[in-house]
């Protein structure tokens, strides 16, 4: 695996999502370095992928209420252990379980493996809480996917939370997990 500055020269056979992940990167002016790979679907090969881009992956995990009225987008460190009564405690909801794939699709335009903080770009009504773990701010820097699980993405966490996610309109909600 090459690790590569910026987006991809050819977007020959790229998703739609995944090539505006990288335009809107471009458009903020985000430093951004690229891995691309065979998918990336459990965290222990995601693992293996971000030590080639010489940072941490984010576990993303989706989720929902009861009701399945309420969604929830958790990015937490990918060394961590999702407990679903901490995070339900921290913000006051019952039942919290793991969303739907038609949900995830419906709201993040993405599918299961893929799903990365880089999918709020598809969440134009805002349905999606963005939940993260307060340990993140610390880290120099970020790494997701982009909207695919076939590259994975790193660039400053000051520059997520300067420049992103204010571009996607997000305040995220800080756990301690």
């Amino acid at each position: 695996m090459t690790v590569k500055k910026g987006a991809p020269e050819n977007s020959e056979g790229r998703l739609e999502s995944e090539l505006r992940s990288y335009k809107l990167l471009d458009e903020l002016s985000i430093e951004y370095w690229r891995i691309d790979h065979e998918p990336a679907d459990v965290m222990e090969v995601c693992q293996e992928r971000a030590k080639a881009l010489g940072t941490r992956i984010c576990k993303n995990l989706f989720l929902c209420n009861r009701q399945e009225n309420s969604f929830y987008l958790l990015c937490m460190p990918e060394d961590k252990q999702f407990k679903t009564s901490v995070v339900s405690k921290q913000l006051g909801v019952s039942r919290l379980h793991f969303a739907k794939q038609e949900y995830m699709e419906k709201f993040l335009g993405l599918s299961p493996g893929s799903v990365s903080i880089m999918g709020l770009i598809n969440d134009t009504e805002g349905k999606v809480c963005l939940l993260m773990d307060e340990e993140l701010k610390e880290q120099e820097f970020f790494a997701c996917h982009p909207c695919i699980n076939t590259s994975s993405l790193k660039f400053k966490t000051s520059e997520l939370f300067q420049k992103l996610l204010p571009k996607l309109g997000r305040n995220p909600v800080f756990l301690q997990l």
